[in-house]
């Protein structure tokens, strides 16, 4: 009998109520963790070498890499890191985050970005329906577009559950939402120069209309260094947004029928994210370490994204086909459109 069972889904299961955990001793895990570790490791030289965006490569080392899930000796390691690894990382991204640096956007600033990312979330759930794609799976896009790209796909695919979101619609959004932080992070500066925004209002452009993180501080960064700046509170403040979302999305779509606040339990992950960021915001932990936690971060979310690649069902996305990026490209350009009226007109 193998030790793990190959039929279970793929997902980044941060509650572990999509997959039972595994009964298997530590060792077990270390097969697969190991895998997911040197293909992490492949990721980030391709990405460094090429210039390519970490998570797109991570996601598409891994599902290069979709064969070896066949083998039941690597599907304890790599659920690991698809569940405990992505729930780690996601409490580390608080060390980015003071509450210092959002208040210094100001109250409009911050209202717009609240707004922005609740529109986008909504219009995904919307536009979905209307082509018959499911509101669980616009909730998964629009939410990955809205709030912070892959990390947010990852998150709110174990939110939604796998009943209502199935591991070849994960992939999709996570190849759909790398390829359009990619192409974001180049063309969204060139706009910004072209409308005439200052490095105030095109800082507020890059760090509320891309994707990804790293998409977002490099196309602050590429504008200018104030507009960096200013990119990366605004990215940060969208981050930070991550958990209200998932609280939102958990009432909207309980695990357990019903509606209500009953239907959803607040998971460590979410409460860890908030007390880290309170930590951080008391000046108490050293820039070093707080460097050090980002780092960390990043590497847990890129190693639970290659693993998330190499257990996703290849034949199941391939059978899904390019409609539903369509959702992503729509919220996308309406983030986008959102976020030059408010550059335009607030700031």
């Amino acid at each position: 009998m193998p030790l793990y069972s190959a039929t279970l889904p793929a997902a980044a299961d941060l509650y572990g109520d999509i997959e039972p955990a595994p009964k298997v001793r530590w060792v077990n895990y270390l097969p697969g963790l190991f895998v997911a570790a040197l293909a992490s490791l492949a990721s980030a030289y391709l990405a460094e070498h090429y210039g390519a965006p970490l998570t797109l490569m991570a996601l598409l080392v891994g599902l290069a890499l979709n064969f070896l899930s066949a083998d039941a000796r690597l599907l304890p390691g790599l659920a690991f890191a698809s569940r405990t690894l992505l729930r780690i990382g996601i409490v580390l991204v608080g060390a980015r985050i003071t509450l210092e640096q959002v208040a210094g956007l100001g109250w409009t600033a911050l209202a717009a970005i609240v707004a922005i990312v609740a529109a986008t979330m909504a219009a995904g759930i919307l536009m979905a329906r209307r082509g018959g794609h499911g509101a669980a799976f616009g909730a998964l896009a629009g939410g990955a577009v809205a709030i912070c790209g892959a990390s947010a796909a990852m998150a709110l695919a174990t939110v939604l559950g796998e009943k209502r979101v199935s591991q070849a619609q994960l992939a999709l959004v996570l190849v759909g939402i790398s390829a359009m932080s990619a192409a974001a992070m180049v063309a969204y500066p060139i706009l910004c120069h072209l409308l005439g925004f200052d490095d105030r209002q095109a800082g507020f452009v890059l760090g509320a209309a891309i994707h990804d993180v790293a998409q977002s501080l490099g196309a602050g960064y590429a504008f200018s260094p104030v507009a960096g700046e200013n990119a990366t509170i605004v990215k940060l403040t969208r981050v930070a947004l991550l958990a209200p979302a998932l609280a939102v999305t958990g009432y909207i779509f309980p695990q357990q029928g019903g509606k209500g606040p009953s239907a959803f339990r607040i998971p460590w992950f979410v409460v860890g994210f908030f007390l880290l960021a309170a930590v951080n915001s008391t000046g108490i932990v050293p820039v070093s370490v707080g460097r050090g936690a980002t780092n960390v971060a990043t590497a847990l979310l890129i190693c639970a994204v290659t693993a998330t690649g190499i257990r996703s069902p290849m034949q199941s996305l391939l059978k899904s086909g390019p409609k539903p990026l369509l959702v992503i490209v729509a919220a996308s350009l309406l983030a986008l459109g959102l976020a030059c009226t408010a550059a335009a007109t607030l700031l």
